[in-house]
């Protein structure tokens, strides 16, 4: 009788960084959740080996606490700060092994070689996966990866080509915003699988959308591995701005002479290439930048991205609130922010709280407020912070055909601003949920209706025209008609190509038939985008009509 073969064992190296506690132990099923000690080096790792064979594994870590809300080197079990995978209803951390190697999946990317637009092409569709899926039975079913799958086609059809995912990183309990990760390299559980995250980002990939990661690299959630480690090596001792605080924050000047190291830039430095690399990320969004206060680690940061993406369009937006021109320009860190001021400026002006020449074309033309470029900054209508714009319509009791009306005058501002513009999730319907931290899922059966359609469709069609039209593209702006009472503003948009776009605004209730717009551009054909026909202007003019809070897309023939 043959004898069976016994099965191979690899040796498999566990190790914690933790250069100023006395001592550290790995337990797990492998050893039956007894101590194996580990071994301290001069470089500040805690390291073992362990004969394993190819399988999943559960295991935690033991270590001497240094913080100082612990008693002095009192004996702590954590889960590792690196753990790919977490087993929350457990506290186990999850290792994979195959093929003697340590390994998060075994997912196998197929659309790596497609082509994916520049930054400046972007138009990015921001979405929460728990909040994304809908249509389903149960109405309080959590969306997962695999929901954002099936709504690809949809989105494509719109003609978004980045998706701005809300924190994926894995969190404590089963629904949050993603804003409080406890663990820095697993993601949440509750969202699907790790494959099925890859599986997305190929989807997204196969259709020419980027994936835009939300990072947050300010602060952790309060039970984070590293604050039970040594809290003070890594964070801050206690909140800078008690206001604006939501968590123990990494400490970006703490200086290690002995190891020449910063802790806080090496753990989020280890962080972000393991995102790049292991799920192909192509950009991320740096939550609360003001917060973080720091350039030099983030010109290092963004330097790290860059280099891990290789030869990758790889875009890095800070959320600085409110924003600065400095975040982005010549010797800014970012590529780009999130344009704050833009949204409050529209809403108001859709909504017809007020009327400002200056401060309209501040927000339409970025420069005008010292950013340089088209890919500096992020317009927005509103964003998962914000009231969607119909609920801020019907809080000034503008409902049904006129919300639409002006939701669409929005949009087509939006889509021909100076900049990179974003949508949030619904926003091209109408879907009208006010803003909460509890499950809210889209409301898909929007869709249904006409006029909610009827949005869509207009959304589609200015998301088309900004795709197509490369003056959109540029930072190249002029203000040519203005008229404050009337409350009409004009501006057209150019290459050097000759693409050519206008756009003609009227921010009043008063419906304007046969108004003259002096100084256009061009004499010759126009296309009317919006009612699709076409315009003969001459001597210098055009002749329309202007409906109320109605804006006009001219596109040179």
């Amino acid at each position: 009788m043959a004898s069976k073969k016994p099965h191979k064992t690899s040796s498999i190296e566990f190790t914690l960084f933790a250069p100023y506690n006395k001592g550290a132990a790995l337990i797990g099923s492998f050893s039956d959740w007894k101590d194996i000690p580990m071994e301290k080096g001069k470089d500040g790792y805690f390291r073992t080996k362990v004969e394993l064979e190819d399988g999943i594994y559960e295991y935690k870590l033991r270590v001497q606490s240094k913080s100082w809300f612990k008693e002095p080197d009192e004996w702590v079990d954590i889960i590792d700060p690196y753990v790919t995978n977490v087993d929350e209803s457990k506290g186990v951390g999850i290792v994979t092994i195959k093929d003697g190697e340590k390994i998060v999946d075994t997912y196998v990317w197929k659309h790596d070689d497609k082509p994916l637009p520049a930054d400046r092409e972007l138009v990015i569709y921001e979405l929460h996966v728990a909040d994304f899926s809908g249509g389903e039975p149960d109405r309080y079913v959590r969306g997962q990866y695999k929901h954002v799958v099936e709504k690809l086609d949809y989105l494509s059809e719109l003609g978004i080509n980045a998706i701005e995912l809300m924190p994926v990183k894995e969190y404590p309990g089963d629904y949050s915003w993603g804003y409080n990760p406890r663990y820095f390299f697993a993601t949440e559980t509750s969202y699907g699988t790790t494959d099925e995250l890859k599986h997305m980002i190929d989807e997204c990939h196969a259709r020419g959308i980027r994936i835009i990661m939300d990072g947050i690299f300010n602060h952790s959630e309060a039970s984070c591995p590293l604050t039970q480690i040594d809290h003070d090596y890594w964070y801050h001792h206690s909140p800078r701005d008690p206001d604006n605080n939501w968590g123990p924050e990494f400490n970006y000047e703490h200086y290690d002479e002995k190891l020449e190291v910063n802790p806080a830039w090496k753990f989020i430095g280890e962080t972000v290439r393991f995102w790049v690399q292991e799920y192909h990320i192509d950009g991320i969004r740096f939550d609360a930048a003001r917060q973080m206060a720091n350039y030099d680690f983030m010109h290092w940061i963004v330097e790290e991205a860059k280099k891990t993406a290789g030869l990758k369009p790889f875009y890095n937006i800070a959320e600085h609130i409110p924003e600065t021109t400095s975040i982005t320009n010549f010797d800014g860190p970012m590529d780009g922010c999130w344009h704050d001021s833009y949204r409050f400026c529209m809403i108001e002006h859709i909504c017809g709280d007020t009327f400002d020449l200056e401060r309209l074309k501040d927000a339409i033309d970025c420069k005008r407020q010292g950013f340089m470029g088209a890919t500096n900054v992020i317009n927005y209508l509103t964003n998962h912070d914000q009231n969607r714009v119909m609920v801020e319509l019907a809080n000034r009791t503008i409902f049904d055909g006129e919300a639409f009306k002006r939701a669409k005058l929005g949009a087509a501002i939006l889509m021909t601003s100076v900049g990179v513009p974003m949508l949030w999730m619904g926003q091209e319907f109408g879907e009208y949920k006010p803003k909460t931290i509890d499950p809210t899922k889209i409301e898909w059966a929007l869709l249904s209706n006409d006029l909610n359609r009827g949005l869509f469709e207009y959304y589609k069609g200015l998301i088309n025209l900004r795709k197509n039209n490369q003056a959109l593209y540029t930072e190249n702006i002029d203000f040519f008609h203005e008229n404050e009472e009337a409350k009409v503003l004009a501006y057209t948009r150019w290459n050097d190509e000759g693409s050519r776009v206008v756009v003609v605004a009227n921010f009043s209730d008063n419906y304007l038939a046969g108004y003259t717009v002096p100084n256009f551009p061009s004499d010759g054909t126009w296309h009317e985008w919006t009612y699709d026909h076409d315009v003969e202007s001459g001597s210098g003019q055009i002749m329309i009509d202007l409906a109320e809070y109605e804006a006009k897309v001219f596109v040179w023939q």
